[in-house]
């Protein structure tokens, strides 16, 4: 359910340029993206798992607030992390 210590390290090298960047925004959008992803894909299983869910409804709600900063501050990267991450906006 929760994210291996490799796949954490694979979405930091490749977002944040080193595995010692792990607090830019950009790591951070992706770590919650891929987190949201899977959530997604369990509750195709468990329709009823509602705290899950609220859970969820948190992670994509942190998400929106780091994307609304990172388009205020550098629109370029907003725009490439975006196309990179095949969210909608």
């Amino acid at each position: 359910m929760s994210l291996t210590k490799e796949e954490k390290l694979e979405l930091i090298s490749k977002f944040g340029g080193s595995e010692t960047n792990t607090g830019s925004t950009e790591v951070q959008i992706a770590l919650f993206t891929k987190r949201i992803n899977e959530l997604t894909e369990h509750f195709k299983i468990h329709t009823k798992d509602h705290n899950s869910r609220r859970g969820m409804l948190k992670l994509i709600g942190q998400r929106r607030k780091l994307l609304k900063y990172l388009k205020r501050t550098d629109l370029d990267k907003y725009r490439e992390l975006i196309k990179e991450l095949g969210l909608r906006k």
